[in-house]
């Protein structure tokens, strides 16, 4: 198709630009294992339609995906999610969720760049999954707060047995979420930004 002078390229739709008041963007970054709830997080906080990069999963990842506690899962995260919450009327979060499977970490360190601080996800019926995930943000030294999203049929663990088995320092903060709630979503971004902002202030005093 040819392209005339006259076409114009749409831009953004009306809810998806940025507030006029808005100074400054932080990016987020959403982790965790497969199937923990990164993409309906994203999906349930956004506050514009959010960009997802699923795909259908198929035969092929047999033996190659652990989907432990997520057998009815379909779909799976390739790339990436992106959406974007107004936290107040000056500031805005753009958040990044990472793909879960193993095989598209590649693709994190790409997806760290820049980001302030994350939200780790956590399925209590698959910890062990977490310690890699956590220790990657350690390496690039991005500050981070432990959500645990409550399945239904996941066990309930105090928080202190939880940081006993996470070996996660107390000032960490440790909160119950339901990713499918878009109060509740916000509640743990609020949370990492109070830990980021705590940690700015230690640093200015030190």
């Amino acid at each position: 198709m040819d392209f005339k002078s006259s076409d114009t390229i749409p831009g953004p739709r009306t809810e998806d630009r940025l507030p006029h008041t808005a100074e400054a963007a932080v990016k987020i970054v959403i982790v965790g294992g497969f199937g923990v709830g990164k993409t309906t997080m994203v999906g349930s906080v956004s506050e514009i339609r959010p960009l997802t990069t699923e795909e259908t999963m198929t035969q092929a990842g047999i033996g190659v995906d652990d989907n432990y506690g997520s057998a009815s899962k379909t779909a799976t995260t390739v790339a990436m999610d992106f959406g974007r919450i107004t936290i107040t009327d000056e500031l805005v979060l753009y958040l990044f969720g990472t793909p879960g499977q193993e095989r598209f970490w590649f693709l994190w360190n790409g997806l760290f760049e820049g980001a302030l601080g994350a939200v780790v996800l956590v399925d209590t019926r698959r910890l062990e999954v977490s310690f890699d995930v956590m220790g990657r943000l350690e390496e690039r030294g991005v500050p981070f707060v432990v959500a645990v999203n409550t399945f239904p049929d996941a066990p309930r663990y105090p928080v202190a047995e939880l940081r006993t088995a996470l070996d996660l320092p107390e000032e960490i903060p440790i909160l119950d979420c339901d990713v499918r709630r878009r109060a509740s979503s916000r509640d743990v971004l609020m949370t990492l930004m109070r830990f980021l902002h705590a940690l700015a202030m230690k640093g200015a005093l030190t």
